[in-house]
């Protein structure tokens, strides 16, 4: 593996969390919530979980885009009290996994591709001020001079591209205990139509390195997996290195990686691109329709952003 400062990303400790009931009253004393008006109409309003909460948004590792974007709604819409507790992928989903089961209130960073998404109920909170942007794309990005270099490297991550239906399934057979390049070459077996568009034009190697950098987001272990396992195939040495998101990009820019398929853009990585665009060779997307946002499950009363504002 190629010589890195790296960091480790931190896991956040377990949230405990309680469902609490709205307190309610009737005219006649009893436990019945009466929401009616004076024409009989329900105006009933959406429950407001910032206690349930203790005012804390659930994120990702704090140099994730998402994460800066959750601080930036926070801000815009005065959301006074609220803050994102910053931690791991895999901490964030293990804290959402252990709320649905309890059927407890919380609220994630979120992205798509993901498995979270066939694998529960969930929801995007609607952002009527466009904090986290429209559709992001995930691109791949290349070390400047590969294609002179390593020419047959070059031109399969130039080619790679698949759908947020492909990643998904790759990322939900490694939730479900596949391992990782067992995972990848499943569906590189199921998928060779796919492989070998990404292969053509191309020759094999014998024992040409390929140095690929990813950060540890379920989506781009199971690209990264993937694409690595592909150039396994055609006869390189692969060294996959799991990084910080800031040292990925300075890893592929600086030149101790070969490339990555794991830039999200133009929101989540916007300034680490800005940091290094002129250091690296942007290859294009290799995923369309991306997202980001704050993310529910579907039992909780609340379908805005704004609706976490306080009463």
């Amino acid at each position: 593996m190629f010589n890195l400062n790296w960091k480790r990303l931190g896991i956040a400790a377990g949230l405990s969390l309680s469902l609490v009931a709205a307190g309610c009253g009737s005219d006649e004393g009893s436990e019945e919530e009466n929401t009616s008006g004076g024409d009989g109409e329900n105006t009933e309003q959406a429950v407001n979980y910032g206690e349930e909460l203790d005012y804390t948004i659930t994120g990702v590792d704090a140099g994730a885009g998402v994460v800066g974007a959750a601080n930036d709604a926070i801000e815009t819409y005065g959301l006074d009290g609220w803050e994102v507790q910053t931690s791991s992928s895999g901490a964030m989903t293990q804290a959402l996994t252990q709320a649905i089961e309890d059927e407890e209130p919380i609220i994630v960073t979120g992205w798509t591709p993901h498995w979270k998404f066939a694998e529960y109920d969930l929801h995007y909170l609607e952002d009527p001020e466009g904090v986290f942007g429209g559709e992001e794309q995930i691109k791949t990005m290349a070390k400047q001079g590969l294609k002179d270099e390593k020419p047959n490297l070059h031109k399969i991550l130039d080619q790679f591209n698949w759908t947020a239906a492909d990643m998904e399934s790759v990322m939900l057979e490694i939730r479900n205990g596949t391992p990782e390049e067992e995972a990848a070459k499943n569906w590189i077996d199921e998928n060779q139509d796919k492989v070998d568009e990404w292969t053509k034009g191309t020759e094999e190697v014998d024992g040409t390195t390929a140095k690929l950098a990813y950060v540890a987001w379920d989506s781009e272990i199971a690209s990264t997996n993937v694409i690595g396992e592909v150039l396994r195939q055609q006869g390189f040495e692969v060294e996959l290195s799991q990084l910080d998101n800031g040292v990925m990009w300075k890893a592929v820019a600086e030149g101790e990686a070969d490339g990555m398929v794991a830039a999200w853009l133009p929101g989540t990585h916007g300034d680490l691109y800005e940091s290094y665009e002129d250091q690296l060779e942007d290859l294009g997307a290799n995923l369309e329709g991306a997202k980001i946002g704050l993310v529910v499950p579907d039992y909780m009363d609340v379908e805005s952003i704004e609706d976490l504002q306080a009463e």
